[in-house]
């Protein structure tokens, strides 16, 4: 039987570096041999990825937010069962763009929908599933808008800079009471960025094989 394959996400607001930064994991990963799976939330599927467009295109009416978390949710249940856990169960890693700690902090604090809600969704479409390591790249939401302004930007990241304060106030308090979570300061210059994550994956490695 294989053993259980590791479930690595990366978190952070717009303009953080996550794409850059996800590049320097892989890279990582691969130095060590380990067999991983590349992915994103939401999407990760066909039927997921054009979940993802529908909620983050453009539309002539307010999306509400609880909108916002079933979409997340629904494209979230068929990316884990078509690819996520059958993906583990053989033993091999999986590294995600995102995943439900995002959706306490776009969905849950910023958009003031009631926590209740998210761990009841969390609970139904995940069960016992959980990321074994998530690192999340903090950094100021000013800074942030400013990194992305030149770019084209989907509906959420058109938001205002009061939604992406109260986006990073979510992901703080998740770092608090989730020691799984590694906080990474990115608004260093990106090669103290990628050395600190680095560092957090290496320690994350060797206890692997403690």
């Amino acid at each position: 039987m294989a053993t259980k394959g590791k479930f690595i996400t990366l978190e952070g607001s717009e303009g953080a570096g996550k794409s850059t930064n996800l590049d320097t994991l892989c890279e990582l990963l691969r130095a060590h041999d380990i067999d991983f799976y590349r992915t994103r939330e939401p999407g990760g599927t066909p039927m997921a990825e054009a979940l993802r467009t529908v909620m983050l295109d453009a539309w002539d009416e307010q999306v509400d937010g609880m909108t916002e978390l079933l979409l997340v949710f629904a494209a979230r249940n068929q990316h884990l069962n078509n690819e996520i856990k059958p993906r583990l169960a053989r033993g091999q890693w999986v590294v995600c763009d995102r995943f439900t700690d995002a959706t306490y902090a776009y969905q849950g604090v910023a958009r003031g929908i009631p926590t209740d809600y998210v761990e009841q969704l969390e609970r139904w479409v995940q069960g016992d599933l959980r990321p074994d390591l998530t690192l999340y790249l903090d950094l100021d939401p000013a800074i942030g808008k400013q990194r992305i302004a030149d770019r084209s930007q989907d509906r959420l990241e058109q938001e205002q800079l009061a939604f992406f304060q109260a986006v990073r106030d979510g992901y703080l308090q998740r770092a608090q009471r989730e020691p799984r979570i590694c906080t990474i300061d990115a608004a260093q210059p990106l090669a103290d960025v990628q050395a600190a994550l680095s560092a957090e994956v290496y320690k994350f490695l060797a206890a692997q094989t403690a």
